[in-house]
């Protein structure tokens, strides 16, 4: 794949600009200039502020981890203070403005720490007790979830109830890749849902956030496995429309969806924002020094970058896609920095296996051509919301005739 990585490549332009995959604030540091594109395009979703994200970029050296976290750190430690004082005031929806940007800051602050870095779950427990904060006082509230997995370990996840709507209602099971998290997924896929009337699972996989920081479980190809135990907990609930569950993955989450997808036959609908064809044909051979060797061995459990390829080859849609049988919608960056081509691939099989596929190329002129629309995650809420609405048949209009703000 030609085009499989073009984030490791440097702009031409070494000034602050905007490239058509959004903002690029450290040409220098790709890497880097990603991850602050990603937080700062999120504060449109709740995670911080503009003025904060450039206060902290402002005060961190360039290319440089350590002030990355430093100053993520206090962004974030200033928010969740302040959303504690607003708490004990009875001012209740500043409190909920703040720990959620409080939770969007530790997320950054967390990211470049190595696996382990002491700091590293502390910084992670801040950033989930500000989101279990912020969705205790969501009407109705949120729940902090458990769900049974395997060998004893339990799947951490947050379920969230839309205020629109009343009875069972459709689900949509909320997840990231191969570094994004639940808590993030409020930003990018979640809050688009509830607005629709559509409850949330958001979860973290094996491979993904507290299941992983906690307790040492790594990613699997076979992903229908823990969307089926979160299937198995939605059964639980008297408050779920079984009919209507869709899974929804982002980045490499996109292949555990298809995946899911394919073999789990109670999923209604499935979405991969952001597509992986090959996952061992996506990374290629990477040294040891990529920026991101530490996360990619820490998720899969490889021992090296040499290794890596081989531990991951399960992770591929070939052969598994034509068991999709619900409806599948596949949304992709137009200038996604992990390029297009495998997105196409992925298109261009389900369509010769006769899926139901829907393919959305965001473009360039309309923002949100970046991974996952990063740089615009609201659009890529709409993009999925509103399919989901078309394929569960909700009547927005309905909804909102008796429904609380989300």
């Amino acid at each position: 794949m030609a085009d499989s990585m073009l984030i490791d490549a440097e702009a031409q332009d070494h000034a602050p600009h905007f490239e058509p995959y959004g903002w690029q604030h450290w040409p220098d540091h790709p890497w880097m200039s990603y991850q602050f594109r990603r937080g700062l395009g999120e504060t449109q979703e709740g995670a911080g502020t503009i003025s904060e994200c450039f206060q902290a970029a402002a005060r961190m050296v360039p290319g440089d981890e350590e002030s990355w976290h430093t100053e993520w750190m206090r962004v974030a430690r200033r928010n969740h203070e302040r959303g504690d004082r607003a708490e004990a005031s009875g001012h209740i929806q500043t409190a909920q403005n703040c720990w959620l940007r409080a939770a969007g800051s530790y997320r950054q602050a967390e990211f470049w720490l190595a696996p382990n870095d002491p700091r590293r779950l502390p910084t992670f427990e801040l950033m989930e007790t500000c989101s279990k904060r912020f969705i205790s006082y969501l009407d109705p509230a949120g729940e902090a979830v458990d769900i049974p997995y395997e060998n004893g370990v339990s799947l951490c996840a947050y379920f969230v109830r839309s205020p629109r709507g009343a009875g069972r209602q459709p689900v949509l099971i909320a997840m990231g890749g191969l570094d994004s998290i639940k808590d993030e997924m409020w930003f990018m896929q979640a809050h688009g849902a509830l607005q629709r009337g559509i409850s949330v699972l958001m979860i973290d996989g094996p491979g993904q956030g507290g299941t992983l920081r906690r307790h040492g479980v790594i990613s699997r190809h076979d992903y229908e496995v823990p969307i089926g135990r979160c299937i198995d907990y939605l059964a639980t609930r008297d408050d779920v429309d079984m009919g209507r569950i869709a899974l929804c993955g982002s980045s490499l989450g996109g292949y555990y969806a298809a995946r899911a997808g394919s073999y789990e036959p109670r999923l209604a609908a499935c979405i991969s924002h952001g597509a992986i064809w090959d996952f061992a044909a996506q990374i290629g051979e990477r040294p040891e020094d990529h920026p991101l060797a530490n996360h990619l061995k820490w998720v899969t459990g490889a021992k090296s970058m040499r290794e890596l390829p081989e531990v991951v080859r399960g992770f591929r849609l070939e052969g598994v896609l034509d068991r999709m049988k619900c409806p599948y919608l596949i949304v992709h960056g137009g200038h996604d920095v992990l390029g297009v081509q495998a997105a196409k691939l992925v298109r261009d099989y389900a369509v010769a296996k006769g899926v139901d596929v829907t393919f959305h190329l965001v473009s360039e002129e309309e923002t949100g051509a970046d991974h996952c629309q990063h740089d615009n995650p609201t659009l890529g809420q709409e993009i999925i919301g509103d399919w989901l609405v078309e394929r569960f048949g909700i009547d927005e209009r309905a909804l909102r005739a008796s429904a609380r703000p989300v």
